[in-house]
């Protein structure tokens, strides 16, 4: 355990600075992600609802689109939540356990995150595989451009899983107050 963790201070350390950039970067990758998923989606809506009532027809491909954009707004989102801490969380535990105590279990949390998530990057790899022989009918497009979007918002979560796990090692505070940001 670092001085930092002994004595309950914030530490400042290379590891620390290293983690809040790379995490702050996974933030800022899922606000792109979902912006530019959900003003796509919402303009193609738009376009294809005024295409109808002027033209009486609409844009065929527009109704196949959400295949491939939904599921990345989605990982966008999650990314988001992790990198910011503000999934649902329980902390009545922690709220109750002494500072070593919630030191280790936030540590077997984070580990059980990044478990999790590198167990689902490993078996969704048939799903990925199968995907690129499926084909989008309008747009001709391979439903593995969709079906991405998971690879994207589980190795962002291990990332930040991972860099929170390290963060804790190096002496990141797990005082009650700020246990909300390790949901």
């Amino acid at each position: 355990m670092s001085a930092a963790a002994r004595t309950g201070q914030r530490p400042s350390g290379l590891v620390l600075a290293i983690s809040q950039v790379v995490i702050l970067a996974l933030d800022w990758s899922g606000r792109v992600i979902a912006v530019a998923s959900l003003g796509f989606m919402f303009a193609l809506l738009l376009v294809n609802v005024v295409l109808r009532y002027t033209l009486g027809e609409g844009i065929a491909w527009a109704y196949e689109i959400h295949a491939l954009l939904l599921p990345w707004l989605v990982a966008g989102g999650v990314v988001i939540a992790a990198a910011r801490g503000v999934n649902i969380a329980i902390t009545l535990l922690p709220d109750v356990l002494g500072l070593g105590a919630r030191r280790v279990l936030i540590l077997a949390v984070h580990t059980a995150v990044l478990v999790t998530c590198l167990s689902v990057l490993a078996s969704s790899q048939p799903i990925l595989k199968a995907s690129t022989f499926q084909t989008l009918a309008t747009l001709g497009i391979k439903q593995v451009w969709g079906y991405s979007s998971l690879i994207y918002a589980f190795a962002g979560m291990a990332v930040i899983a991972a860099l929170e796990l390290l963060s804790v090692l190096a002496g990141k505070s797990v005082d009650p107050a700020d246990i909300s940001s390790f949901s």
